[in-house]
């Protein structure tokens, strides 16, 4: 599933037992959102929670925008029923919680498929424990179903007994090695959630750092962080113009029989023009985006 198929800049959880959230986000900007029937529901309004989501996603209207359903585990009294009611809602993915090997991903296909899940609904992966950042390549390579890995900052810190820093040193191991899993795999991957509402710039410069990364994008816990996202994970106006001129150089010189060629004393070689490609197809996503939204 090639990455840049569509754009994943800023993806919002939100609670799925929130009937005002959920109509709330038809009106947001954010690439897509998670409807959470997990951490973000209390176990008495879980099976609610369930047909609401299903209920939503059916009824559509979100623009164009991507629906991940994100399932309580199989190991919960929840897991198998929201996993075979959301294969039949519509969404676009389900998230699992708490992958830590490829045989999970196998069962809830499985599951799936008895729910007759059509064959384009991808399933995305948590990653948010120790096992799950030692299995990374096995999660990553187990089905051509596996659409993302979502890194789940939180829980991993907790289960690390790290701390939350500014620079997210205690992190970066964890994020390099899911990052190195999905690239190697050709997955998209998201970057983890920041829940310090009040520091926009401590958030930016999270953004700042996954984006210099390889990260996709950010997941998210409040709209009010969609702008930011938005704007730092997407190719800017810059960027766009250096990828055409420079993808413009190249072909010239390709006529000529050069494989390289110089642009403003820059060196350019052809894994420069798959990246130039890459912006250019990320770009053209965005702006299609924006207009089945408008």
């Amino acid at each position: 599933m090639p990455r840049t198929i569509r754009p994943r800049r800023s993806v919002l959880y939100m609670p799925g037992s929130n009937a005002r959230a959920l109509e709330k986000a038809r009106s947001l900007d954010a690439d897509g959102f998670i409807f959470d029937l997990e951490d973000a529901v209390a176990p008495d309004a879980k099976e609610e929670a369930r047909k609401q989501v299903c209920d939503a996603v059916k009824a559509g209207g979100y623009a164009g925008r991507e629906l991940i359903i994100r399932v309580n585990g199989l190991v919960t009294p929840w897991g198998r029923d929201d996993i075979m009611q959301a294969a039949r809602s519509g969404a676009h993915a389900l998230l699992l919680p708490k992958v830590e090997g490829a045989g999970y991903i196998r069962e809830v296909l499985s599951i799936m498929d008895v729910a007759g899940s059509p064959e384009s609904m991808a399933i995305w992966c948590m990653m948010e424990t120790p096992l799950a950042m030692l299995h990374a390549e096995r999660i990553a390579a187990s089905s051509p179903r596996l659409g993302a890995l979502v890194m789940g900052t939180s829980d991993l810190t907790k289960d690390l007994a790290a701390q939350h820093t500014r620079d997210r040193l205690p992190m970066l191991t964890s994020l390099g090695i899911c990052m190195l899993a999905a690239r190697a795999f050709d997955v998209s991957i998201l970057d983890g959630v920041q829940l310090d509402l009040e520091n926009m710039e401590s958030f930016e410069m999270a953004c700042h750092q996954g984006h210099d990364m390889g990260f996709d994008g950010k997941t998210l816990i409040h709209p009010k962080q969609i702008e930011a996202a938005n704007r730092i994970f997407g190719p800017t106006k810059e960027e766009i113009a250096w990828s055409e001129r420079i993808i413009d150089a190249h072909t010239e010189a390709a006529k000529d029989g050069q494989g390289v060629v110089v642009v403003d004393g820059k060196l350019i070689e052809n894994l420069h023009i798959q990246e130039a490609k890459r912006i250019l197809r990320l770009a053209e996503a965005i702006n299609e985006l924006k207009s089945a939204s408008a």
